[in-house]
């Protein structure tokens, strides 16, 4: 690929029609991954609006999130920080609970990972209602983190997750759209 060429980022997401659920279109970013070419340009893409913000750290959420912040990382020449799901991570960590439809989950981050007032970008492969990533710019400012802003390759604006951060001061940036469930 020509670095002037672009390629149709959506167009390389497999929908996966009741998947995990009936009536339920899943949105599957292996078929991006495995594009080469489109893999390098959403990782640019990701990082664009953050090349001059400073960023000292990337932080991704489990486990997509691994796979574009660990790239993104590389790119901005700056750390990775994992949050995982409870109790997957070893030693001291932080935590923070967010709700579920049906209850509440975990998530966790070592509590050495992030220094306060360090500048972070939040990442995962997408923002759907956006319970997890409310919870991890949280737990990120928890602990003094600087939450500069959260990148998604996707974005099912449907569902609201994008307008909530915004609505909380986080900065959002997403590569594409699905409209509809």
């Amino acid at each position: 690929m020509q670095s002037s060429e672009k390629l149709d980022l959506k167009s390389l997401i497999r929908s996966i029609p009741d998947y995990p659920k009936r009536g339920i279109i899943f949105r599957d970013i292996t078929s991006l991954i495995s594009h080469a070419d489109g893999f390098k340009q959403s990782i640019r893409d990701l990082s664009a609006p953050y090349l001059d913000k400073g960023i000292e750290k990337i932080v991704g959420i489990e486990a997509r999130g691994f796979i574009f912040g660990g790239a993104m990382a590389d790119y901005l020449g700056v750390g990775f920080v994992p949050i995982r799901k409870q109790g997957k991570l070893p030693g001291k960590v932080v935590a923070q609970d967010y709700s579920l439809e049906y209850g509440t989950d975990r998530i966790e981050m070592h509590d050495d990972a992030v220094a306060s007032g360090e500048k972070v970008l939040l990442v995962d492969d997408l923002i759907a209602t956006g319970g997890t990533a409310v919870a991890a710019c949280e737990l990120l400012q928890s602990v003094g983190g600087k939450v500069e802003g959260a990148a998604f390759v996707i974005d099912l604006p449907d569902l609201g997750g994008a307008s909530l951060l915004k609505e909380r001061g986080i900065d959002v940036h997403t590569l594409v759209a699905f409209e509809g469930l």
